[in-house]
């Protein structure tokens, strides 16, 4: 065979492997979800802008803006703390640092904000850093890499700024302020199941948001969350979804929309709708 025809049929093979590529591609696009085929685990969140995230970056912020909440806190603190912890640690639990700079704010023992295990768990270190911002003068009117310096008191004070308007975006769908804004991709198969994935659930929405009198259902597998109003029913409603892949969330459903791990979309609900003053959730049953 002459090195023209070699050459020739290696490029024929090179188009037909990316034609196939291309082609595996596009059936996954298109059909798989239907089919069972697997797909990435993220998510979405569109309000006014879209940001996209892992579920492990979601669940972090989602538990920082309700905890800001639960503080009484403005929003724009909200907005502050997410794009510190943005720039810190890109919304990631991380166990390593600068010197000796853990979590999600990437706060300091030797610095007095805790104890490793202390900064390591986000609701503790998103209540001191409000905390702290909370004691600056004037913060409400600073641009938000002002105020995330005052805190922080990083060697890059302007570092925060850019996460700025993904930090609003997230603040907006977080706090209720969007309709069906939080959509995550999670798979069926979850790391928790059954009781345990209820019990957790049920434990850390009351913690993050503050809602003392919820209580596990008796059949583990269901359980709604009382929403005073349609803003609060969708910060609820966000936060589940955004939970969904760390505590097994198989459904969400709030007024005539659901979301379903199945599918990772918010639709409308087929066969009426659901209360207005409540939250319905369910998790995978056990196996």
């Amino acid at each position: 065979m002459s090195v023209r025809t070699r050459v020739a049929v290696v490029a024929g093979g090179v188009v037909v492997a990316v034609v196939a590529l291309l082609g595996v591609w596009f059936v996954t696009k298109q059909f798989g979800r239907h089919l069972g085929l697997p797909t990435s685990r993220a998510c979405t969140v569109e309000a006014d802008g879209r940001v996209v995230l892992s579920p492990e970056q979601m669940a972090n912020a989602a538990t920082i803006a309700a905890i800001g909440m639960q503080r009484k806190m403005p929003e724009r603190a909200v907005v502050v703390a997410l794009a510190t912890a943005y720039q810190e640690s890109h919304l990631r639990n991380i166990a390593h640092g600068d010197r000796d700079s853990l979590g999600l704010f990437q706060q300091r023992p030797s610095q007095g904000w805790g104890t490793p295990e202390q900064i390591q768990d986000p609701r503790y270190a998103a209540n001191k850093f409000y905390a702290a911002l909370k004691k600056v003068r004037g913060w409400e009117d600073m641009r938000v890499t002002e105020a995330a310096q005052r805190v922080q008191r990083s060697a890059f004070p302007e570092a925060y700024q850019k996460w700025a308007d993904d930090s609003e975006i997230l603040t907006r769908a977080l706090l209720g302020h969007a309709t069906g804004a939080v959509a995550c991709t999670v798979g069926l198969t979850p790391t928790m199941r059954g009781p345990a994935a209820a019990t957790a659930l049920v434990e850390s929405l009351a913690l993050d948001w503050g809602l003392p009198d919820l209580t596990v259902p008796t059949d583990l597998t269901g359980f709604t969350v009382p929403a005073t109003d349609s803003r609060n029913g969708w910060r609820y409603a966000h936060w589940l979804v955004s939970h969904a892949d760390d505590h097994g969330v198989k459904l969400v459903r709030f007024g005539d929309l659901e979301w379903t791990a199945e599918h990772g979309t918010w639709a409308r609900v087929k066969g009426g709708r659901a209360a207005p003053t409540q939250v319905l959730a369910e998790v995978f049953a056990a196996t």
